[in-house]
């Protein structure tokens, strides 16, 4: 699917989307990224993040408990409006990653991305863009489906493919989405593949977890 074409169809589904995902993940994708921003407040505490593929904002309800300067960047309006009703006081800015056009170089000392980097087309585009904004030392958090050879990845996976897009079809009227959401993550990279294109652009390993059966990677690096 074509970059815009994946930013129309999150504008579409944008009213309903916390509400389907709080159902068809039963919550515990609030958890994930509650564990994630944890593992990167007990490797350094940032003082400016930026949170990019933001959403309507659920890591930035996170990180506001722990009182860092965040903004949010989203490629899709509709997620936007939303983002901006719930975080008045939070600066946002309508970029895509490849393009953080307003954003300056090395003004951040960290990254964070939940689920929104397999929706990204040119992956090392933004890259290559995270390293620019970020100052040195700077982090990336990263929480993504990815692959998995773990066995029991199959009953996960069940779900996933042929459970989640009818119900979440079903809540957001718009099964062709849900159906493009769970394609995403069968074809997506395995953690360690992704973790290698960050490394082709001067950034290292510092943390790596996985959630469900190996489902979720929550990914640290640095830039160095």
């Amino acid at each position: 699917m074509k970059q815009e074409e994946i930013v129309k169809m999150f504008d579409d589904i944008a009213p309903s989307y916390d509400k389907v995902n709080r159902v068809v993940s039963f919550g515990i994708d609030k958890r994930w990224r509650e564990e994630a921003i944890k593992e990167v407040i007990s490797i350094k505490k940032p003082k400016k993040v930026l949170d990019i593929a933001c959403g309507t904002g659920d890591m930035i309800e996170i990180w506001q408990k722990y009182g860092v300067d965040i903004c949010g960047i989203d490629p899709s309006i509709g997620m936007l409006k939303i983002a901006k009703q719930r975080f008045p006081n939070v600066r946002f800015y309508n970029l895509s990653a490849t393009n953080l056009s307003e954003i300056e170089d090395r003004c951040a000392d960290a990254i964070s991305i939940s689920f929104g980097i397999r929706n990204v087309v040119e992956i090392q585009k933004a890259i290559k863009e995270f390293y620019r904004v970020l100052d040195e030392k700077g982090v990336v958090l990263i929480l993504e489906f990815t692959k998995s050879n773990n066995p029991l990845r199959k009953i996960v996976d069940l779900y996933t493919n042929k459970i989640m897009p009818k119900i979440g079809g079903i809540l957001s009227k718009n099964e062709k989405a849900y159906k493009y959401l769970s394609s995403s993550i069968e074809h997506f990279y395995s953690a360690d593949e992704l973790v290698s294109l960050f490394e082709k652009e001067r950034f290292k390993l510092l943390k790596k977890r996985s959630f469900n059966f190996g489902q979720v990677s929550l990914i640290i690096l640095q830039k160095h």
